[in-house]
């Protein structure tokens, strides 16, 4: 083999991987990143989850990939290992598409309608309608179709150019005598395992096999054993991609080398059983491009399912070879590996923030059951619940700012946007419910009493304001404008409860019903509530002026009180009477 047919082999491996990643990734942002998502939501039973593992590969067409976001699923807890390795094994026979589409390189020319449909034509036309779908098209759509078109027809060159530059081997005794070498099942799979864990690539190195069948010398003996190897050698970009996840992510990662190798052991167990005792009349025939594809995804198949029945005894196994780590420490993550995946970072960080509004709102609600019962575990505890939601802020404020820099749709940026105006405001209501527990501290420790009048009224605001809490959090949990827009008068009444609140407390001092002690905490238990139920406003505000394409706090906030529509006034009223002094 000549440097110059050499340097075309690397040549065209280089296009077809750029190609298979170009087009890949056209399809995923054609999809409108949603295929994760789908990934994730639609994958809880086992059939489901391995025909959407299959589905989701054979559009991205790298098994790895697929296995890898799954890893990523599990360490951040968005999914348990069953669920994973389900995925996982369907991703083995999805990967096998990729092998029919690089068929499609060697339609061979002839007349009439055959020579519309060579590789050279077809070729040609996918990569213009591709570059003008590129340069002319102005919707984004239109260009990730133009990148699906390139990347196809980068790939169709760079299969012509490996075909090329191999087409002379099958006369070379030595090229033979490797082949003969490779009809031994055990070095032929060590081959596909070593050359597949190289290129990182199962698809790779399918293509470059069917690439060497057009010499014309490999036969179905020296083929299938490689082809058992590259299943297995595919899981090497799997297992790195478990560095420094958790017991559960390490877990998944490894039923990939796992399944693979008990489903490859299985199927060639069978296989040459059978043919010691049948002798298939095709063992020796030689293989094509066509009959390679062919028999790689029976394989995948036969392997898929093989492994269905026994999916509970993998898990079981690998939870034996890859104990608990019981030191770890436990709580959210957010996931490094989706940052390049929007759809799937995005979707974390909502279910993230929903997490730290439920606890900011359940710190708020154990903060005023303190009035009543106080004890300082009770205490500590809203401390704790405070310190978690700082945590929450913390790496959600950091996590989303290296968000921003991906390329997003604009329903993803509207997102982003509404998670970084409301991260604050829960943070902030977490704050104030350590305020409460502190000033209820402060009453349990002085021993103090309010009146009867100040406690009912203490009562009231605190029911009204846990209210204000429940709807805003819940509005933002379910994403639900209608009942974002029923805060604002809840906040309005509120604001005037404590301004009636302060004038009732100065009469009672001015009576000497209460002293200057207890209207110091009196004053800072309203001022608390008053700032809670402005931090919940905020997030309503912000939910409905980026619902409507704009935002401006003041703005909306002077309209809807100014003109106070009916609507407002109907849920003003209603509060009014359900929240009364």
């Amino acid at each position: 083999m000549q440097i110059s047919e050499i340097i075309d082999l690397l040549c065209g491996l280089a296009f077809f991987l750029f190609g298979m990643s170009l087009m890949g990734d056209g399809l995923k942002k054609a999809s409108g990143n949603k295929l994760e998502l789908i990934l994730y939501k639609l994958s809880s039973t086992k059939l489901r989850g391995m025909l959407l593992g299959t589905g989701v590969t054979a559009v991205i067409q790298s098994s790895s990939a697929t296995a890898v976001m799954v890893v990523g699923f599990v360490n951040s807890g968005m999914m348990n290992v069953t669920r994973g390795i389900n995925v996982i094994i369907g991703a083995v026979l999805g990967t096998s598409i990729t092998g029919w589409v690089i068929c499609l390189s060697y339609i061979e020319g002839g007349g009439g309608i055959a020579s519309i449909l060579s590789t050279a034509t077809l070729t040609g036309t996918v990569a213009v309608a591709g570059i003008l779908c590129r340069m002319i098209g102005k919707k984004s759509h239109t260009k990730n179709i133009g990148d699906i078109m390139l990347g196809f027809a980068i790939l169709m060159v760079g299969m012509s150019k490996m075909s090329g530059s191999v087409s002379s081997l099958g006369k070379q005794p030595w090229f033979t005598g490797i082949l003969t070498s490779l009809s031994s099942p055990f070095i032929g799979i060590l081959i596909g395992v070593a050359f597949t864990a190289l290129l990182q690539s199962a698809s790779a190195s399918v293509g470059i096999l069917q690439a060497l069948s057009v010499t014309g010398a490999i036969t179905f003996d020296s083929a299938f054993p490689v082809l058992i190897g590259i299943t297995t050698g595919a899981a090497v970009p799997v297992l790195l991609s478990s560095v420094g996840a958790n017991t559960s992510g390490k877990r998944t990662a490894w039923s990939y080398p796992i399944s693979t190798a008990l489903g490859s052991m299985f199927a060639a167990s069978l296989f040459y059983i059978a043919e010691a005792i049948i002798r298939f009349p095709f063992f020796y025939n030689v293989m094509n491009p066509f009959s390679l594809a062919l028999v790689n995804t029976v394989l995948r198949l036969a392997m898929l399912l093989l492994l269905y029945p026994f999916t509970d005894i993998i898990e079981a196994l690998i939870n034996a070879l890859i104990k608990e780590n019981k030191a770890a420490a436990p709580g959210f993550r957010l996931e490094e590996r989706f940052i390049h995946h929007p759809a799937l970072a995005i979707e974390q960080s909502r279910i993230t923030i929903n997490d730290m509004a439920r606890t900011a709102m359940n710190a708020l609600g154990e903060a005023f059951a303190l009035f009543d019962d106080y004890s300082e575990e009770k205490e500590e505890h809203v401390r704790s619940l405070e310190n978690v939601v700082d945590g929450y802020e913390d790496a959600l404020g950091s996590y989303l700012v290296k968000l921003t820099g991906q390329e997003m749709n604009r329903d993803q940026n509207e997102e982003i946007s509404k998670f970084l105006h409301t991260l604050s405001d829960f943070e902030r209501i977490s704050d104030h419910a350590l305020n409460l527990a502190e000033s209820a501290k402060e009453i349990h420790d002085k021993a103090l009493s309010f009146s009867d009048n100040a406690k009912n009224e203490l009562a009231v605001l605190g029911s009204a304001l846990r209210k204000v809490v429940n709807i805003a959090v819940d509005a933002f949990t379910e994403n639900d404008l209608s009942l974002a827009e029923q805060v604002e008068p809840l906040e309005e009444l509120i604001d005037n409860l404590c301004d009636q609140m302060k004038l009732n407390h100065i009469n009672r001092l001015q009576r000497e019903e209460c002293t200057i002690t207890q209207g110091f905490i009196f004053n800072d238990i309203i001022t608390v509530c008053e700032r809670v139920s402005d931090h919940c406003s905020n997030i309503a505000v912000a939910m409905i002026e980026l619902g409507d394409d704009s935002f401006d706090t003041h703005e909306y906030l002077n309209n809807i009180r100014t003109k106070r529509g009916p609507e407002f006034q109907e849920y003003y009223n209603r509060f009014k009477e359900e929240f009364s002094l």
